[in-house]
């Protein structure tokens, strides 16, 4: 496996990381102001993609709505895979309602942590002079969630959720008059795992018996359907519900914060269902944070589609040697991205290692590039930047497809090298817009040096 230095901390990497590809995504900004055309306003368009999900990225926000011992705090900690949230055994543990950044070394989410709705004593340290509910209408006038989770335990779907459900009307109807904006709304029936059979795990399915297996599930499935008549009954909530999941969120930690146990179940599936709701600038974040790889794999895949369309555009326009620079960092970029997303340090530097180790020569390529570009051209005048932008697509998407099978896939050099191969070989740019002749090249004394 390549190894990457860890003289510097992740934290500083990150920093440079971001500083590099920030000054090598303006360059290509420079590059892409001075080219007309709609083409060239789709490439900044692409750009802008990346950029949000890698320089513009934030923590995720989240209100998470229910009452105590709705298994908040569980939740949060359940998405880390990792003690960042106390959580309340015996009374409320939840102070006031506020935003606070739970944090790891992946990454934080933002969240809204109410006090719990229908509590029966204050928490210490609550404020003598607002209700659980005034202290969440508080906090949502000062930032917008992304999403909102409305959580009851699965055996509590109708013990009194009338009033739990007025109070989410009354948040959401906060949101929209402060902000011009109605989140979309999630369902979570917590505690699965204590509905009959009690002793029938959920999170390991392969020891239980499955008729008693089969029965938890049709209590689980009767929940998340009552669940889900109660929110769809109310007119503006059920207008944004999304989804109603049942989950297991149980995690045990000894004293230390090791883990103790682990019965976490559906928790990937919630992440996805989160994931398709928050905006680009929080999706590489989570992503870091839940750890799916069906996510990591999705963002990466759709980060190397965008990066190779963005490259196809550069080199389909028809500047001699002006695209070796920008195509080259744009893939170098990639490869620290994708390393970033598994949960690596955003490293270009580890990332241009990464390219020497799989014997990948910039230089070749570009070679190849110019080389097809002038035979095309003297076969089939005006179409070399056409065959440039064909090969300068499946060589990054070859890249991104590389960087997928090491950083997320664990796998060896030897096994990119030939995901790098297969990929090369087969990648097209059918869906993207690559049309070299619609890109005109910018006055002479406009255009950028090589």
């Amino acid at each position: 496996m390549l190894t990457l230095g860890r003289v510097k901390s992740d934290k500083d990497k990150n920093k440079e990381g971001l500083r590099a590809i920030a000054e090598s995504l303006k360059r290509i900004e420079d590059l892409l102001s001075i080219l007309p055309g709609d083409p060239a306003k789709d490439m900044r368009a692409k750009l802008g993609q990346i950029r949000a999900v890698v320089l513009e990225q934030r923590p995720p926000a989240l209100v998470l709505v229910g009452r105590r011992g709705a298994g908040k705090s569980s939740l949060v900690n359940a998405l880390f895979g990792a003690k960042v949230a106390e959580v309340g055994h015996v009374k409320a543990e939840t102070a006031r309602g506020k935003w606070y950044e739970y944090e790891n070394d992946r990454g934080a989410l933002a969240i809204l942590d109410t006090r719990g709705l229908q509590e029966g004593s204050r928490p210490e340290g609550a404020e003598s002079d607002k209700s659980a509910l005034e202290a969440v209408l508080f906090e949502v006038r000062k930032q917008a969630p992304d999403v909102i989770l409305f959580l009851a335990k699965a055996t509590e779907v109708d013990a009194a959720i009338d009033s739990d459900l007025e109070d989410l009307e009354s948040i959401m109807q906060e949101i929209e008059r402060t902000h011009k904006f109605k989140p979309p709304i999630i369902g979570v029936v917590t505690h699965c795992d204590v509905l009959e059979p009690k002793n029938t795990p959920l999170h390991d399915e392969a020891k239980a018996d499955a008729g008693e297996l089969r029965e938890k599930h049709n209590h689980v499935a009767q929940a998340e359907r009552h669940l889900e008549q109660k929110l769809r009954a109310r007119g503006a909530i059920g207008a944004k519900l999304e989804a109603v999941r049942g989950i297991s969120s149980y995690l045990s930690f000894r004293d230390d914060g090791t883990q103790r146990s682990d019965e976490r179940w559906r928790i990937e599936e919630l992440a996805q269902l989160l994931f398709r709701h928050i905006p680009d600038a929080g999706r590489g974040m989570f992503v870091r944070i839940a750890r799916v790889r069906g996510l990591q794999e999705q963002l990466a895949s759709d980060i190397t589609r965008t990066t190779a369309a963005l490259c196809a555009g550069i080199a389909a326009v028809p500047i001699p040697v002006a695209d070796i620079i920008p195509i080259t960092s744009l893939q170098v970029s990639l490869i620290a991205i994708v390393a970033w997303l598994g949960g690596r340090a955003l490293d270009p530097k580890a990332a241009g290692e990464f390219l020497g180790a799989m014997g990948v020569n910039v230089g070749v390529a570009f070679a190849f590039r110019e080389g097809a570009r002038a035979l095309i051209k003297f076969v089939f005048p005006g179409a070399g930047s056409a065959i440039s932008s064909v090969v300068a697509f499946a060589g990054t998407m070859a890249i991104g497809r590389a960087a997928r099978t090491y950083f997320l896939q664990s796998s060896s050099i030897e096994e990119a090298k030939r995901a790098f191969e297969d990929e090369r070989t087969t990648a097209k740019p059918e869906d993207e817009k690559v049309e070299a002749s619609a890109v005109k090249a910018p006055d002479e004394g406009d255009a950028p040096k090589p």
